[in-house]
This record gives C-alpha cells, sequence and structure tokens, in this order.
C-alpha cells in the first residue's frame, strides 16, 4: 500500500516540474494579445482575429486570453453605431502585444426617433447577437433587469451566434413602441458549423 502511495505522490510531484516546462516552452512559440479599453463602448466591442469571431474585448483575458502564432495577424473590433477598429499586427514568439482600443462613432449611422424594444433570454449569454446582418453585441447587454435593444419598427433578422454552438436565427416584424423578448438556448456544435457572420 506504501509502495503505491510512494508511486503516486511521485508521478504528482513529476506533473508538476513537467507542466510549467511544458506552459513556457509553449508560450515561447505563441505571442500573446492583451487589450487595453478605456470606454463601455469599447469593453463590449466585438472581436475578430483574422477573420474570425473570438470574443467581446472585455472577456479576452484570464481562461480566455488570446495566444497567436508568431506572424502576421489582423485584428478588427466592431460595435453597431461605430466604425471597425482594425490593426495589423506582427506577432513575435513569445512576446506581448497591446491592442489599445478606441472605438469612434460612425457619423454616417441614423437612429430612429420611434423605437420598437428586444429583450434578450440566450444561453450562454457571451454570444454574438447580430441584427440585419451588423454585430449589435453580446446577448448579455440585451438581457437582464434595465437592459434591451432599441431597433426602429419593421422587419428585422435576429442571429445569435458563437463559435462552439449552431446558430440561431429569427425575423421580428415591430410595431412602434413593442417591446418582445427572444428566449433560447444555444446548442453545441462544431467551428465548422459557424455562421460567415463570425468569419468576415
Amino acid at each position: 500500500m506504501r509502495s503505491v502511495f510512494r508511486k503516486a505522490l511521485l508521478c504528482t510531484l513529476l506533473a508538476l516540474l513537467v507542466l510549467p516546462t511544458v506552459s513556457r516552452a509553449q508560450n515561447q512559440v505563441m505571442g500573446r494579445l492583451q487589450f487595453v479599453a478605456k470606454t463601455d463602448v469599447d469593453k463590449k466591442s466585438g472581436v475578430w482575429i483574422d477573420g474570425q469571431y473570438v470574443g467581446y474585448v472585455d472577456e479576452l483575458k484570464g481562461d480566455k486570453e488570446i495566444f497567436l502564432l508568431p506572424g502576421q495577424h489582423e485584428v478588427s473590433v466592431r460595435q453597431s453605431g461605430y466604425t471597425d477598429f482594425t490593426q495589423k499586427l506582427t506577432i513575435e514568439p513569445g512576446q506581448e502585444t497591446t491592442v489599445n482600443v478606441s472605438m469612434q462613432k460612425d457619423p454616417a449611422a441614423e437612429y430612429s426617433k420611434v423605437t420598437s424594444q428586444i429583450k434578450l433570454k440566450v444561453s450562454p449569454d457571451r454570444a454574438a447577437v447580430f441584427v440585419d446582418g451588423s454585430y449589435a453585441g453580446t446577448a448579455h447587454e440585451f438581457g437582464g433587469i434595465g437592459r434591451a435593444m432599441l431597433v426602429a419598427p419593421g422587419k428585422h433578422h435576429i442571429k445569435i451566434d458563437l463559435p462552439g454552438y449552431r446558430t440561431f436565427d429569427t425575423d421580428v416584424n415591430l410595431l412602434p413602441n413593442q417591446k418582445v423578448t427572444i428566449k433560447t438556448k444555444l446548442e453545441p456544435g462544431s467551428i465548422t458549423q459557424a455562421d460567415p457572420a463570425l468569419r468576415h
């Protein structure tokens, strides 16, 4: 019994010694991408890397931080009513690259004086929300007390998507000042099933 315990203890100690070495080796190959955002709009904007949606700015840290292979990469940050923030980066092995996100209002954006309201109850709530093909934010921003999406009355196509899940699509036809709630739980799926909206 003692020999079994000693072997288990020895294996655990070896694993603790080997894992940091493996982790350091991986970090010497990959480059780390860090996002710095000051405003609420900057933090809630969606991020595309090399044309693939990866999440919103404020969540891309900790267990969701981005590591990229060395070389050229393009980062695009998008938010409804703002111009796209796009930057080309050269990622160096084992180095950290910082992207300072600064969203600028789109002078061509038009807003309706009369609006309708869409509330979302979506799981997972970090999923990207697209309205009529344009990124609007994450599901979390449009759910809960005091949070909803204001849109012009009329027909709208709502798409909710997240890599690793199946796309949810629905159409709404809203009257002025009408309030609707859309509820869904995204079904797990493959990254290969990701909607083209996540890959542009």
